[in-house]
């Protein structure tokens, strides 16, 4: 019997995805035991409807608990999934409308920017929480987490608890490779792909078809049409020579180039605030369940390709090796970027657990890019587990986006607004010090 306990339920979308992916596999059949976690009593009930809704539909048989106690649902975990949510969208909305009012436009902020480094500074203390939960409670279980920001928390984890059966996942890569190969027309199956860097910025490094590069091939495909040229992860391929992963309007917030430029956000066609946006068709899209929960509606999602943390789940259980691409420490993984900084790198993983491939060194121009953003991430992991509020100043004066569209005393001031507003979601030692210059 695998246990597989999933912390943070908010996301039902998510957890939809992770589930029946789950149910469905004949080789967990009769043997899964999946425990629920969260603080929130109704976001708990919801995903219990939910995961026993989509058991139900696949005939799957699995044992289903929710347990309101962390420490105690991670009793006797094989697997933790870990999607962590801490402030909810009122946080998220103080992360866009405080930055607003100095100036400042975002799209996503959820990985760096201010809204990240908040995001931040949130969550690693919660996520060290749970590293050193999972270290004494359950230690040969893995956690799988889906918590941005992810280079940030993967980063701390590691530094603070030690605890090494950790590995972040993400589909970005899996999507920016789907969205590739749909360009040149191509099946995923018949491409050769490997792509390294940061969580949210690695790179397409080689995109191969029988030993041969695809890249001339989608260069005639977006010069053939205009629409596609007008994409900041276009342009941003065709200066750096390689395409980059996630969406363009998160690309467009880890560089100084487009954001503060009205114009260019208006010729690439950078949705500001997306992120607020999302979020609103999330909580839609949670109401939308629950009546789909209460009229009976099927739910099941079957999808061509897994979400990556139920494809490494299912690849340590069934013993079957799947590469899944992950973000682990950076030891020897990628050659010019610093030791010990969580990178995003393909790993093969079987019944022996997470086995991450080194790629040697990154393109130099791509590794200075990844550089740019690990200092802003470094930075809130040491504001966190250091205690310090001066390095969130710091982060937030090395931002790209933030140094490019304000002076210095207004990153200040926004700054310490910001520690204002999110209180005693922040560390004690941030607030207790606010007010404390670099």
């Amino acid at each position: 019997m695998a246990r597989i306990v999933f912390v943070g339920v908010a996301d039902v979308d998510l957890l939809r995805r992770v589930v029946s992916d789950l149910v469905l596999a004949p080789s967990l059949r009769g043997g899964l035991e999946i425990v629920l976690h969260d603080e929130d009593p109704g976001h708990l009930a919801t995903a219990e409807a939910l995961v026993r809704a989509l058991d139900a539909e696949a005939g799957a048989g699995a044992g289903i608990r929710t347990c309101a106690v962390r420490r105690r649902a991670l009793l006797g975990a094989d697997f933790v999934v870990g999607h962590l949510d801490v402030g909810g969208f009122e946080a998220t909305l103080r992360d866009f409308e405080i930055p607003h009012r100095y100036g400042l436009r975002q799209t996503i902020g959820d990985t760096i920017g201010i809204g990240g480094i908040f995001r931040g500074l949130r969550t690693i203390p919660v996520m060290v929480e749970l590293g050193r939960e999972m270290a004494e409670v359950c230690p040969s279980a893995w956690l799988l987490s889906c918590t941005d920001p992810m280079a940030m928390t993967g980063w701390a984890v590691y530094e603070a608890t030690g605890f090494e059966r950790f590995a972040g996942v993400c589909h970005a890569v899996c999507d920016t490779h789907a969205y590739l190969a749909d360009l040149v027309g191509r099946g995923l199956d018949e491409i050769d792909f490997l792509t390294a860097g940061l969580n949210h910025q690695s790179f397409v490094l080689r995109f191969e078809a029988g030993g041969r590069s695809l890249y001339p091939e989608l260069d005639a495909v977006l010069e053939a049409d205009p629409e596609l040229e007008r994409h900041v992860r276009v342009e941003m391929y065709r200066r750096f020579g390689h395409f980059p992963t996630q969406s363009s309007e998160h690309a467009a917030e880890y560089v100084p180039w487009f954001m503060r430029h009205a114009a260019e956000t208006a010729r690439l066609g950078v949705p500001v605030e997306e992120y607020l946006r999302r979020a609103g068709r999330s909580l839609h899209q949670y109401e939308e369940t629950r009546r789909a929960l209460s009229a009976g509606r099927p739910l099941l999602v079957r999808w061509q390709h897994q979400e990556p943390a139920a494809a490494a789940i299912l690849a340590m259980l069934t013993g079957q090796p799947k590469e899944v691409y992950v973000n682990v420490p950076n030891r020897g993984l990628i050659g010019n970027l610093p030791e010990g900084c969580c990178v995003e790198v393909p790993a093969l993983v079987d019944s022996g657990g997470v086995h991450p491939r080194p790629v040697g060194e990154l393109p130099p121009q791509c590794a200075a890019l990844n550089r740019t953003f690990l200092n802003v991430v470094e930075l809130t992991v040491r504001a966190v587990l250091d205690g310090d509020p001066r390095h969130v100043h710091h982060a937030a004066m090395l931002d790209p986006n933030t140094a490019a569209t304000l002076p210095l005393p207004a990153i200040e001031a926004l700054c310490e607004e910001m520690i204002e507003a999110h209180g005693d979601l922040l560390p004690e030692a941030i607030r207790r010090t606010a007010g404390a210059r670099s």
